[in-house]
């Protein structure tokens, strides 16, 4: 990692630290080779609908990897309070473009996973506006019986991952793979999830949960509505078996309160972009980027959210979230997880 004097494009200001990607060539990458010099342009998103225990018809789009081979990974990538799919499509066409099948859902009372019960009571006002701390406990609940394809509750994100598991073909769509992305909101209901996906229990003919890979939680959000991350980050997986990655902005509030929390659990195994020493040129974190369970990202942007989550450096040699996630799934591949 390396110091370079912070500069502005287009109204951002953009890292200031370059992060060198030696662990994954892919970070750097930008659209994939070209068939006689002519870019092939990927798949057309399909749309997915899948529908809760509690009857909420959940939609979901599905960027399937572009070409012929395996997919690099299956990332499942959560939006922001207020957001939807289309706050999330320019990360899921970066991650796309690099060799990632992505599903986007529209997760409930946004886009078009509408409540039925609050679309009288909303009129014009936006559904997510009127949503309480049930309704995100919802997005995340998956339980009832000892056998997951039969379970009584299944909430926003195990419908949709049901739906893959359905569909998945071991290559371009496939738990075997499987990362979580999340936006503010959308990053404490994929930890959430992760925690309720780990505590199925393994059957005879095998493993029902633990599908989550890697966790990347963007701007995330400590509280909304009295919904909070705090108790799921001192639960496992999450508290210090899975890779978590954290994404802030020079705008993010809450993003270092969940780093240090989940610090405590991983004493010798965190890495800080932020402990860069100018005077040795060397990072003072306990673990290097390439080995750290733990990671967290500082970049110089304003943005946030959704937004942040979304953003795409026009320099290759620039780290943003597509670039650095692309980075931590070959990271946490590498080390066998």
């Amino acid at each position: 990692m390396s110091a370079r004097p912070p500069r502005r494009a287009g109204g951002v200001l953009l890292p200031t630290v370059v992060l060198v990607m030696t662990l994954c060539p892919l970070a750097l990458a930008t659209d994939p080779a070209a068939t006689d010099g002519k870019p092939k342009p990927p798949p057309e998103p399909e749309v997915i609908t899948a529908t809760t225990s509690d009857g909420v018809p959940v939609s979901a789009w599905y960027y399937e990897a572009p070409g012929d081979g395996a997919a690099v990974a299956t990332v499942l990538a959560l939006h922001d309070l207020g957001g939807s799919h289309k706050s999330l499509e320019p990360l899921a066409l970066s991650l796309q473009a690099a060799g990632c099948s992505v599903v986007v859902p529209d997760l409930r009372g946004h886009g078009k996973s509408s409540i039925a019960r609050l679309e009288r009571a909303a009129g014009d006002t936006s559904q997510a506006e009127m949503l309480k701390s049930g309704d995100f406990l919802a997005m995340t609940a998956t339980a009832g019986g000892r056998v997951r394809d039969q379970s009584s509750v299944r909430g926003d994100v195990e419908s949709i991952r049901n739906e893959i598991k359905k569909r998945g073909d071991g290559e371009k769509l496939t738990l075997n793979k499987f990362y979580l992305v999340g936006s503010g909101l959308g990053a404490a209901v994929a930890a959430g999830w992760s925690v309720a996906d780990a505590s199925w229990p393994s059957l005879a003919s095998g493993p029902q949960g633990g599908d989550v890979k890697g966790l990347v939680l963007i701007d995330p959000a400590f509280v909304t509505k009295g919904f909070s991350i705090a108790k799921i980050l001192g639960v496992e997986p999450v508290k210090s078996l899975l890779p978590v990655m954290v994404i802030a902005g020079d705008e993010t509030r809450d993003a270092a309160k969940v780093f240090d929390q989940l610090k405590r659990a991983r004493p010798n195994g965190w890495f800080d972009n932020r402990l860069f020493d100018a005077e040795t040129r060397r990072n003072t974190s306990p673990a290097k980027d390439s080995e750290a369970s733990l990671i967290f990202l500082k970049l110089g942007s304003r943005l946030t959210g959704d937004k942040l989550a979304s953003f795409r450096a026009a320099d290759a040699r620039q780290p943003d979230p597509a670039r650095l996630i692309l980075a931590f799934i070959k990271s946490a591949a590498d080390r066998g997880r």
